[in-house]
């Protein structure tokens, strides 16, 4: 913070205006300010004086918050000998503030607890506390407080104490658990009808289930469970009391999710759930939706628990099928949410039946899916008064939607056949409400491609039927139909007399507003599925995209239908499809120019994303087989389209979303005609390059990068693509060389490399011998820290394939000169590249990267194990042994085990493994 120390009138000052200031500017100066004070070393000695002043709530807030992020980011600042005083002093202001706000007494415990957790020094601290707390009435609240966020933090993101301290600390706080439990269970005993003190006692309870630290024998018999059950049963329970109960039964269902090592504590929790039901039915009576969702909670947690005794021994034990009753008595309760709380259970028993594939064990649970599905049937109903379409974006859409993937991954229990025959004969049988007509339709749809449609007549005969729907059923059922008739496109295929009606009745849907998009969806699946029948159709396809506007598309739908006529056009004679393909362009074609003419006429910029995504999408589809020799179709008209692509990236440079959309439009048409786009590479790279020079739009580099996989086996190519690399380098590396570049440029970092990986799998030579190389791999090795998933896979895989190129293909003749190119390389970065790694995956990498990470230790041991070795030793010399709080971080054995797992390691998942557990040591 620039000149120095600020004085508390001034801090004082900012906090009110950052609660208080009625300009937004004033609150935002003060925020960033009070930013800048938490970072700096000032925060603490501050935050401090304004706890002690205690001038009102803001201000104590902001420091109390200040105190516990310091002590989380920051702790390494305090010399160990002011740890003492620190805790002290954060004890004695939370006794002073305990009666000041709830949510600075939270703040502070969380700073007490973080504090412990970090602070070796500190032994026993849950002992201490209690301690020095237990016959103080009054600070009993605080006390609890502490006592519940101390295990809620023990796995904080925000801490890194390490593997060997969190352990130390775990078996530290299940040494005192007991002591806990007395201690809530006479708070209990202490609060009669206190309710606060009740839901903190809960609350506290449920923090140290989720730990899993709690002796479950001890627990079974006593008698905080039974109270929680009692607060369950009871009908005036208040809600939050419920709430705060039924949390701590499911934190404790899931804290003996290991059923056989919990068997006393496991019987108490079965038994009592099930004494929940006549709550439940109470609930729904009075109508209470909060308790009814607690309840239906309680036992989805119950289900999930037992889950593998109730597949192992159905209706014996535990494996009680009295839990599955349960869940659908939930899924009978009118409102939705209540059914989908048991969704995640009911996916899980169907993965495990379909895992164990035992018919017997099917034929059991059969009636219980059955049930549930005549359920969801029923949930799915739009209300009797519902007019147009069925809404997809809201929350009963996206239920909808919920409820579709998973009759999807259960109706294997049932049969989709059978099922799909039972659904349709309600309709053919019954004469059904509009409402239920189309709820039976729309899981219909759901399970239409996991019906045989091979030789199925009642798949023949629904299709005829809903064809044949009259224009004067509702809305919302004409919706649904249509996407069902999509949904069959497979049927459809088999029967290729029902081409010519279904493509009528998608007419039909397709001309009026709000069935054109499920239309146009319904048609793109024909299109796919239907490929080779649809080719007669063509001409049909062709006139819907001419006048694709007319229509009331969504732009999904609109790219869609233009998909599936690109993926019949590529079925049509080779000699009919340039002529086809120019047609399909032209109104694309046509558009782009129009905005061109307009803009150097008035001047005004016109948006052509949408027509460059249409493009795009036709020369992605129309993929026709071309014989060797033979030229590509699409060659000419993408000749042809070439100027006004160019004329349009020109014209739009300096906008990021219309030039990404051109380099996409380019590299589809690159990739539709492969070498037959060799007389745009000249004009297409010298424009890219001087864009690239003024806008550095990342999406050129993965441009480029097709070009290299296109063209970078082509001997009189290689030197061009090289210059064009060198070019596109130059703006990268001062772009990324900025402060934070890294950090800021994700997307350029990713397409960077992913355009020299192209150039390492398809001409390492020409890369290897370059200058350039140098500064990329210096570049890779700074990038190796950057947490981004896709900018982090990019480099680690040009890295990999970098090394790989030294012992791959040794029977080609470019071998050698391959492999001492490489030995050069890393001769000169090797060591650097080797210790950055380490560092990056102990402190700055996520674990989902440590697979990539890896893949490129193990190729730089392949290539040379020896040198490798003592690369990684010097490596892991360099990483710090202690945390600031004291605590060991890595101990000698430690670092010298993982050496030797690593460096003895036959196949690279032995050095994933080794990786994985030893980075554990510093999170």
């Amino acid at each position: 913070m620039e000149g120095g120390k600020p004085n508390l009138a001034l801090v004082y000052q900012a906090v009110q205006a950052l609660y208080h200031d009625p300009d937004p500017s004033g609150k935002e100066r003060a925020s960033v300010w009070l930013g800048e004070l938490q970072r700096s070393m000032y925060a603490w000695e501050i935050s401090d004086q304004l706890l002690q002043l205690k001038q009102d709530v803001e201000s104590c807030y902001f420091a109390a918050q200040t105190m516990k992020m310091k002590i989380q980011t920051s702790f390494y600042e305090l010399p160990p000998e002011t740890h003492n005083a620190l805790r002290e002093s954060l004890l004695t202001h939370i006794q002073n503030l305990k009666d000041l706000s709830p949510i600075i007494v939270t703040q502070l415990a969380l700073a007490i607890a973080d504090l412990a957790l970090q602070m070796a020094s500190w032994k026993g601290c849950v002992h201490t506390l209690i301690e020095k707390y237990n016959n103080d009435i009054s600070s009993m609240p605080f006390l609890i407080e502490i006592l519940t966020v101390l295990p809620e933090e023990v796995h904080s993101r925000s801490l890194r104490i390490g593997a060997n301290r969190r352990t130390e600390i775990i078996e530290d706080l299940a040494y005192y658990s007991s002591t806990v439990v007395t201690l809530l269970t006479s708070c209990v005993e202490k609060a009669g009808s206190d309710e606060k003190m009740l839901i903190k006692v809960f609350r506290c309870l449920g923090s140290w289930f989720n730990l899993g630290v709690l002796d479950s024998n001890f627990m079974a018999s006593n008698q905080l469970l039974m109270v929680l059950f009692q607060v369950l049963q009871r009908d005036e329970t208040s809600t939050n009391l419920h709430e705060a109960a039924s949390d701590c039964v499911c934190s404790s269902l899931y804290a003996i999710e290991n059923v056989e090592s919990n068997m006393g504590l496991a019987l108490q929790l079965f038994q009592g759930v099930l004494t929940l039901e006549t709550a439940y039915h109470m609930a729904v009576a009075r109508e209470d939706l909060d308790k009814v969702l607690n309840y239906c909670r309680i036992f989805t947690e119950l289900c999930e628990t037992f889950l593998e005794t109730t597949v192992r021994s159905p209706g014996q034990g535990m494996g009680d099928l009295r839990t599955l009753e349960l869940l659908l008595i939930c899924a009978g309760h009118p409102q939705y949410e209540v059914v989908e709380i048991s969704f995640n259970f009911w996916y899980r028993l169907g993965e495990h039946l379909y895992k164990i594939n035992d018919a017997a064990l099917h034929n059991i649970f059969r009636p219980y899916i059955q049930r549930l599905l005549h359920c969801l049937a029923r949930h799915c109903q739009l209300d009797p008064d519902h007019d147009g379409i069925p809404e997809d974006t809201d929350d009963f859409g996206e239920f909808r939607m919920r409820v579709s993937d998973l009759v999807k991954d259960v109706i294997f229990l049932v049969g989709s056949m059978e099922c799909f025959s039972q659904l349709y004969s309600t309709l053919k049988e019954g004469n059904p409400s509009w409402e239920v007509t189309e709820a039976v339709l729309f899981i219909m749809a759901a399970i239409a491609k996991s019906v045989d449609p091979e030789n199925n007549p009642t798949l023949s005969e629904v299709l005829q039927q809903v064809v044949l729907l009259p224009e004067t059923v509702h809305m919302a059922v004409r919706y649904t139909s249509i996407e069902l008739v999509g949904e069959m496109s497979e049927v459809v295929d088999r029967n290729p007399r029902f081409l010519d009606p279904v493509l009528n009745y998608l007419m039909k849907g397709l001309r009026e507003k709000s069935l054109a998009s499920a239309a146009a969806k319904a048609i793109h699946n024909i299109c796919s599925v239907c490929r080779d029948h649809m080719a007669q159709h063509f001409q049909g396809l062709l006139d819907i995209a001419r006048a694709l506007d007319s229509f009331v598309l969504s732009t999904e739908a609109a790219v869609g239908l233009l998909k599936g006529t690109a993926l019949v056009l590529a079925r049509l004679p080779l000699e009919k499809i340039a002529e086809c393909l120019s047609d399909l362009c032209a109104v694309q074609v046509i558009a782009l120019k129009k905005l061109l003419a307009e803009e150097s006429t008035n001047g005004k910029s016109a948006d052509p994303t949408v027509w460059l995504d249409r493009l795009a999408v036709i020369f992605r589809h129309t993929n026709p087989i071309v014989e060797n020799g033979q030229t590509h179709p699409c060659q000419k008209v993408i000749q042809e389209i070439w100027p006004v692509l160019s004329e349009t990236l020109n014209t739009h440079q300096a906008d990021n979303r219309i030039v990404e959309r051109c380099c996409r439009c380019l590299r589809f048409a690159v990739r539709c005609v492969g070498k037959g786009s060799a007389s745009l590479l000249q004009p297409l790279v010298t424009q890219m390059v001087s864009v690239y020079q003024v806008y550095p739009h990342s999406c050129f580099l993965y441009l480029g990068s097709i070009l290299v996989d296109e063209y970078g086996m082509e001997e009189g190519c290689r030197q061009g693509l090289l210059d064009m690399l060198q070019a596109l380098c130059m703006p990268t590396f001062q772009l990324l060389e900025q402060q934070n570049g890294l950090r800021n440029h994700p997307d350029t970092v990713d397409d960077l490399f992913r355009l020299a990986t192209r150039f390492v799998q398809r001409s390492p030579v020409t890369l290897l011998s370059s200058s350039i190389i140098v500064h990329i791999i210096q570049c890779a090795i700074a990038a190796t820290s950057l947490d981004h998933r896709d900018a982090n896979c990019s480099v680690m895989k040009f890295v990999r394939d970098l090394v790989h190129t030294g012992v791959a293909n040794d029977h080609e003749e470019n071998f050698e000169v391959r492999k001492q190119l490489i030995g050069q390389a890393m001769e000169q970065h090797g060591q650097q590249l080797i210790t950055q790694l380490m560092h990056s995956c102990c402190f700055c990498l996520p674990p989902y990267t440590l697979p990539d990470v890896a893949e490129v230790l193990w190729e730089v041991m392949v290539f040379d194990r020896a040198t490798f070795c003592r690369w990684l030793e010097n490596a892991l010399k360099g990483l710090p042994k202690e945390t600031s709080g004291g605590a060991v971080t890595v101990t000698h054995k430690q670092l010298t085990d993982f050496h030797k797992q690593v460096t003895s390691a036959e196949e690279c998942k032995q050095v994933c493994w080794a990786i994985r557990e030893f980075t554990r040591l510093f999170r």
